[in-house]
C-alpha cells in the first residue's frame, strides 16, 4: 500500500462517483496534490456500487432537469473521454401514474422537459397498457416516456474517473477512514486517517450517506440522513422484450427493469426508518416481490438470483447540496436522495469549477447551497423513487 502523504492541496473523502469525478475534474484543471479516500476495500462499494444504476431526464424540477442535460451526454462520451466502457442501454425510463395526483404531476413534469428540450412523451393510460403486455395495469391513468433514459454500470464509471485521476497525478487510498478533523481557527488546517495525518487546506465531502458524519467532524451540520434502499434480481425470463424499459410503478415506488436475461426489481419502503443498516430486510422483500408479481405475474415463475441493500443519502428537499460552508475550505457535494450517480459525472466537474475559481460555470447551482436550509429556500423534487 502507498504511504499517506503528509500533506495535500485537497483531500477528498469517499470513492464513489462524486468523488471520483471530483479527483479526475480536479486533476483535469491541473491541481497537482489530489488525495482521495475510501473507507471500504474498493471504491463505489458504498451507495453507487449498491445503486440500481437507473440515468434519467424525467424530473419534476428545473435543476434536476438540467443537472441530466449536462451529465448524461457525459456518460455518453464517457469511452472516447475516459477511455472505460460504460454499457449505457438507452432501454427508456416509463413512469406510470395509478392516481389523478400522479397523472397531474405527469403532465406539467412533461410540460417543463419539453420546455428544457428534453423529449419526454406522455402516455394514456390505454397507451401503458399497450407498451406493457406482460404487465397488470388496469389501474394506469397516464405515463411518460423518455427514451433516451436507461441504464448504466456504477463500477464503471467510478474505476473510469478513479485511473484517469491517478495518471494525472492523484493518489488514491482504499481501506482508509476518516476519523477527526482539525481546524485553526474558522480555516481546514488537518485530517486524521485510521493510517496517519494529512495538512491540507480543502476537504470535499463527498461521502454520500455517511456526510453528515463528515460534517460533524468539523462543527458542520448537514442535513442529510441514510435511507435504506433494497432490491434483488431474478433468473432469466424467456417472455422479456429485448427493450423492455425501465418501469416504475410511481405511486409505489416499485420499479422494474432488465438485467442480463432477467430484471432487476425494487420498491421503496415508505415506513424505513434512518440508519445505516445495509443488510437486506427479508420480511420486506416478501412485500416487495408479492407486489411485482401482482404487476408482473410471471415474475412468480422465477427465482431469486441475487439480492442487495444501500442507502440513500437524502435531503429534507430532495435536492443535493454544493458549495462551500462556515469552515474555509471545507466543500460539499452530498444529498442526492437517490438519483446521485446519474448526476455524479457533472456534480464533480461543477464542485472541480467551484473550487478553483469560486463559482460555478458549466451550470448555475448555487441555488442548492447548504444555506437554503436555514434561510426556507427549500426546491422540492416530486420525482423520487
Amino acid at each position: 500500500m502507498m504511504n499517506l502523504p503528509n500533506t495535500a492541496d485537497i483531500v477528498i473523502i469517499g470513492g464513489g462517483v462524486m468523488g471520483a469525478s471530483a479527483a479526475y475534474h480536479l486533476a483535469q484543471r491541473g491541481l497537482k496534490h489530489i488525495v482521495l479516500l475510501e473507507k471500504e476495500d474498493f471504491f463505489g462499494q458504498g451507495a453507487t456500487g449498491r445503486c440500481a444504476g437507473g440515468v434519467r431526464y424525467q424530473f419534476s424540477t428545473e435543476i434536476n432537469v438540467k443537472l441530466s442535460i449536462e451529465s448524461l451526454p457525459m456518460i455518453e462520451r464517457f469511452k472516447d473521454e475516459i477511455g472505460q466502457e460504460v454499457s449505457y442501454k438507452k432501454c427508456g425510463y416509463l413512469l406510470v401514474a395509478t392516481n389523478e395526483k400522479d397523472a397531474n404531476a405527469f403532465k406539467y413534469n412533461v410540460k417543463l422537459q419539453n420546455r428544457l428540450g428534453v423529449s419526454t412523451q406522455l402516455l394514456s393510460g390505454d397507451e401503458v397498457r399497450e407498451r406493457l403486455p406482460l404487465m397488470k395495469f388496469d389501474d394506469a391513468i397516464a405515463g411518460t416516456f423518455n427514451p433516451k433514459d436507461g441504464t448504466v454500470d456504477p463500477n464503471s464509471v467510478v474505476m473510469g474517473y478513479i485511473s484517469a485521476a491517478q495518471k494525472m497525478g492523484a493518489q488514491v487510498f482504499t481501506g482508509v477512514e476518516l476519523v477527526g478533523v482539525s481546524l485553526k481557527g474558522d480555516n481546514v488546517e488537518e485530517v486524521q486517517t485510521t493510517i496517519g495525518a494529512i495538512k491540507t487546506r480543502m476537504i470535499l465531502n463527498a461521502a454520500g450517506p455517511w456526510a453528515s458524519q463528515i460534517g460533524d467532524m468539523a462543527g458542520i451540520k448537514l442535513p442529510v440522513i441514510p435511507l435504506r434502499r433494497q432490491m434483488f434480481t431474478t433468473s432469466p425470463l424467456k417472455e422479456l422484450p429485448a427493450d423492455f424499459p425501465f418501469v416504475i410503478d410511481f405511486a409505489r415506488s416499485l420499479y422494474f427493469h432488465r438485467e442480463g436475461e432477467g430484471l432487476l426489481i425494487g420498491m421503496s419502503n415508505q415506513n424505513e426508518k434512518p440508519g445505516f443498516d445495509q443488510s437486506v430486510d427479508e420480511d420486506f422483500e416478501l412485500v416487495n416481490l408479492d407486489a411485482a408479481i401482482e404487476r408482473m405475474p410471471l415474475v412468480e415463475n422465477a427465482q431469486r438470483a441475487s439480492h442487495w441493500a444501500g442507502l440513500y443519502e437524502v435531503t429534507p428537499d430532495a435536492h443535493p447540496i454544493f458549495g462551500g460552508t462556515n469552515v474555509n475550505g471545507f466543500y460539499i457535494c452530498t444529498g442526492f436522495s437517490g438519483h446521485g450517480f446519474m448526476h455524479g459525472p457533472i456534480s464533480g466537474k461543477l464542485m472541480s469549477e467551484f473550487i478553483l475559481d469560486g463559482k460555478y460555470s458549466s451550470l448555475d447551482v448555487s441555488m442548492l447551497d447548504l444555506k437554503r436550509f436555514e434561510e426556507g429556500r427549500l426546491i422540492q423534487e416530486y420525482n423520487v423513487v
